[in-house]
């Protein structure tokens, strides 16, 4: 009876075992750590460069001594010696590139190129299209002739055929000089070296060109044969053409620029294309 009464007690004790202990309650995972928070946009982001590995130079490569192709069509020319030294400052490359001249303000605006850099003469309409730099170079533009063609003064040029490059400032300031409309014929040209080929043989009268194209072309090609007449049509500066907007390239190229005039190496160049020192750039910030 007593080993009865023991099964009995200890069925019981185990039974309330069971119902008070149980199994012992899962435990919860632990809540994850939160995820670390992204980086902003401007911390992943690398900042642009403040000038690019290439810098595209919109020339015109028929422009002496500015740009123009030697006897092995390679390009060369002041602007193109001033460009390089510039970007060899900057630690870029200069890809000097030829475009079409007249469609200039197209090709910088809609980025194919990075400047205009090649004889641009700074006016108030190229101003309000492109940023333009403070002037670098002085200008003029003059009017070539024979020296054997009678042609003294702008009023000879009455009833003479006159050529210039079309969509240059030599267009502009022959418009707006008094022998404008009294010449024979007006001939506007894509560029200027056949306008002189045509001036030597006769075809033309007369060239409206910048000074210092006029002056290299009569000393290199001229044979004697031609001359300047002393009364100019306007007097200019050049200047170096940006996107508008495009400031920190602007800022970076000029302050390179400044750097050369100081140490004397733009001043080197100007005396290698010009026989004397021409620059007269003064950095404005």
């Amino acid at each position: 009876m007593k080993q009865i009464l023991s099964a009995v007690a200890l069925l019981l004790a185990l039974s309330l075992l069971a119902a008070c202990g149980g199994a012992p309650a899962p435990v919860s995972p632990a809540a994850p750590d939160p995820a670390p928070a992204s980086a902003s946009p401007e911390a992943s982001t690398p900042a642009e460069p403040a000038v690019p590995e290439k810098l595209i130079i919109g020339l015109d490569d028929q422009f002496p001594p500015m740009g123009f192709r030697d006897d092995q069509n390679q390009l060369v020319g002041f602007d193109i010696d001033l460009a390089k030294a510039v970007c060899d400052k900057l630690g870029i490359e200069a890809v000097p590139t030829p475009i079409n001249w007249t469609s200039k303000e197209g090709e910088l605006n809609g980025g194919k190129v990075d400047v205009l850099w090649n004889g641009l003469t700074i006016t108030p309409a190229r101003q309000e299209t492109m940023l333009m730099s403070t002037a670098y170079i002085a200008n003029a533009q003059v009017i070539v002739v024979g020296k054997d063609s009678g042609i003294q003064t702008l009023a000879d040029l009455a009833g003479k055929v006159v050529a210039l490059q079309d969509g240059s400032s030599a267009d502009e300031a022959y418009a707006a000089c008094a022998a404008a409309g009294t010449e024979k014929e007006l001939v506007k040209a894509p560029e200027n070296i056949s306008l002189f080929s045509d001036l030597k043989i006769g075809r033309i009268d007369a060239v409206v060109i910048d000074k210092v194209f006029g002056d290299y072309y009569i000393a290199e090609n001229g044979e004697g044969k031609l001359t300047i007449l002393e009364e100019q049509l306007a007097d200019e500066e050049y200047g170096i053409a940006f996107k508008k907007g495009n400031q920190q390239l602007a800022d970076q190229i000029l302050g390179a620029l400044d750097e050369l005039v100081k140490d004397g190496t733009a001043a080197q160049i100007s005396q290698k294309w010009f026989g004397e020192d021409r620059i007269i750039f003064q950095y404005q910030k």
